[in-house]
């Protein structure tokens, strides 16, 4: 005899052996329900209450029994047919103890994602009498998927056996007829949190920003996450049936997960799960660009999942697409830990070529004394836009999270001859991947070695003042955090006046319309100077190399010609001036009028 599914405990032995000998039971080929046995159900339903599903197959085989609830029973997915477009051939019955026998939004949700012959319920009431019976049955495709339709109910001596029969057929036509095929769309996210309304607000940005659309969210206020399933198994429960109802792919968790976490809770609701690193670290991958930033996030991607490989089961096996298994580092999700290690050391072989190149420029610029004047903030402050505004470029803006991922360099003149290079940086957020911080520190190191930093700050977001404390965070883990900086609150074209008052200090700028620039820029030019002293130089005609380097490294502000050459007047920084002694010499020395 086939054993009893579901949730057995508190229930009899005794009882547990009654209800398996439902097995046995004789269904009718002309039988939807047969009355006598739908008052069995009820009765062990009540004395249980527990809801108690049945499939039964068109032959009239009954092919699984399962106990759930009191609210709610866990419905497997079990089919008989050759084709996937086609309905499984099995029906299911189930009964709504202490309830009417109206179909819930997760009975429908099942009905269609499981393309089932029929969905029946049956109300009982206290006593364990049948208070009712309805029936869904799926009808023609709309958007790809059956849309379902519900009979009314229907006291138990009132079905319709045949009808109801009849009613499968016709739904086996109608699921063959409209559309084809269900079209690629954007997966279904569910999102779930322990922290805040306000990270679970970022969350979903960073969800639409990987392409998925948001169906539901939840919030589990907790002092910590559960060691075993992040949320507790009982909320997981409620999310297993909203993860039903509203047809989501996938379940979107606010934080890092552990293998067990992950395993646990995707074996509790059903769906796939995508912790908080996964969703960024694919957002990296869809967005980067240069042979450099899809190295760094291959080798984020694997860093991270080498640490989570134990336990992950089946979803290592999984070659889909979506949200988690997308960018460079996709085909390599089979890997064991060996060929993951190796494939590892190679991408950082080929970064620390990256970064040696990068080097040599870097010092090719401190050779010819340019600054260096670094865009830093959180994600989607609008640091490109504001590199655009300032240099007249290009760079792709996306009212996105990480829109820009790899370090953009242009060079900008000052009015008054001047000139620095400005660099925008990959933006922070909070919860950062730790792997991303160590893939992407050669280009991070932008930041750490400028002569300024431009901290920008979206002062038309509520959570502005947060989001600087991320970004100052960030700079800290980086060590970025001795240079001279400017502060710069963008957006105020649109920002309340509350969010200017609070930082006064702060240059208030709008990258859009262009408003506060030109003080920025002279704040900039201000600060370069401070760096800065003056020198008075004697320079012989004949010695035009000088000249020439110190027009490269310094900033002339007057030049008097004598009878033998120049006396030039300069402005050098320590570094500068440094060099040119080491090259010159006693040919360096300062120019005193009265010598």
């Amino acid at each position: 005899m086939t054993k009893l599914q579901g949730n057995l405990s508190g229930i009899r032995n005794s009882q547990i052996e009654q209800i398996e000998t439902l097995y046995e039971y004789p269904v009718g080929s002309d039988e939807f329900l047969p009355p006598d046995f739908a008052r069995i159900l009820a009765e062990h339903s009540a004395s249980i209450n527990r809801e108690i599903s049945v499939y039964i197959s068109r032959s009239g085989e009954i092919l699984d029994i399962t106990i759930g609830y009191i609210d709610n029973v866990p419905l497997e997915a079990l089919s008989l047919r050759r084709s996937l477009e086609r309905l499984s051939m099995v029906r299911c019955i189930h009964t709504h103890p202490g309830g009417n026998a109206m179909l819930s939004d997760v009975d429908l949700t099942a009905l269609k994602t499981l393309r089932l012959d029929a969905m029946c319920a049956i109300g009982v009431d206290e006593q364990g009498q049948v208070n009712g019976v309805s029936a869904g049955f799926l009808g023609e495709r709309v958007g790809g998927m059956p849309q379902p339709w519900v009979t009314a109910i229907y006291p138990l001596d009132k079905v319709s056996q045949q009808d109801w029969l009849d009613q499968i057929k016709i739904s086996e036509r109608a699921v063959l007829q409209g559309e084809e095929k269900l079209g690629e769309g954007p997966e279904r996210a569910l999102l779930v949190s322990v922290d805040s309304d306000r990270s679970l607000d970022e969350l979903e940005a960073l969800c639409l920003s990987a392409g998925a659309m948001v169906v539901g969210r939840f919030l589990q206020q907790k002092s910590r996450p559960d060691t075993a399933t992040y949320v507790g198994s009982g909320k997981a429960g409620e999310i297993a049936l909203d993860a039903q109802a509203l047809e989501a792919d996938i379940l979107v968790v606010d934080d890092e997960l552990t293998s067990m976490q992950a395993s646990r809770l995707e074996e509790l609701v059903g769906i796939r799960v995508v912790d908080r690193p996964t969703l960024i670290l694919d957002i990296f991958a869809q967005n980067a660009v240069t042979s450099e930033g899809k190295l760094q996030v291959e080798l984020a991607q694997l860093s991270y999942r080498s640490r989570h490989l134990k336990g992950q089961g089946q979803a290592m096996s999984r070659l889909l697409g979506g949200i988690g298994v997308r960018g460079p580092g996709e085909s390599k999700l089979e890997m064991d830990r060996r060929h993951i290690r190796e494939r590892i050391n190679h991408l950082k072989s080929e970064l620390s070529k990256m970064e040696r190149q990068r080097g040599i420029r870097r010092k090719g610029r401190e050779r010819n004394a340019v600054p260096v004047v670094a865009l830093v903030g959180y994600t989607n402050s609008g640091k490109s836009t504001l590199l655009n505004r300032l240099t007249g470029s290009n760079v792709l803006v996306k009212d996105q999270l990480f829109a820009t991922l790899d370090a953009v360099n242009r060079k900008l003149e000052l009015p008054d001859g001047d000139s620095f290079v400005l660099v925008d940086t990959v933006g922070f957020i909070n919860k950062l991947p730790t792997e991303l911080i160590e893939a992407f520190h050669s280009t991070l190191e932008e930041a750490t070695l400028a002569d300024i930093l431009l901290i920008v700050t979206d002062a038309s977001s509520p959570e502005f003042e947060r989001q600087h404390a991320v970004v100052e965070e960030v700079l800290a883990k980086l060590e970025a955090d001795h240079q001279p900086r400017i502060e710069v609150l963008n957006k105020c074209d649109i920002a309340p006046q509350a969010a200017m008052d609070s930082m006064p200090n702060a240059y208030c700028v709008s990258a859009v319309t262009g408003k506060g620039l030109e003080s920025l820029l002279d704040e900039i030019a201000r600060q370069l100077r401070v760096r800065e002293r003056p020198y008075q130089f004697f320079v012989s005609f004949s010695d035009y190399a000088l000249l020439s380097d110190l027009r490269k490294q310094g900033r002339l502000i007057d030049e008097e010609h004598k009878e033998q050459g120049s006396v030039v007047k300069v402005m050098l920084d320590q570094a500068a001036f440094g060099r040119l002694l080491a090259k010159y010499g006693s040919s360096l020395e300062e120019y005193e009028e009265n010598a």
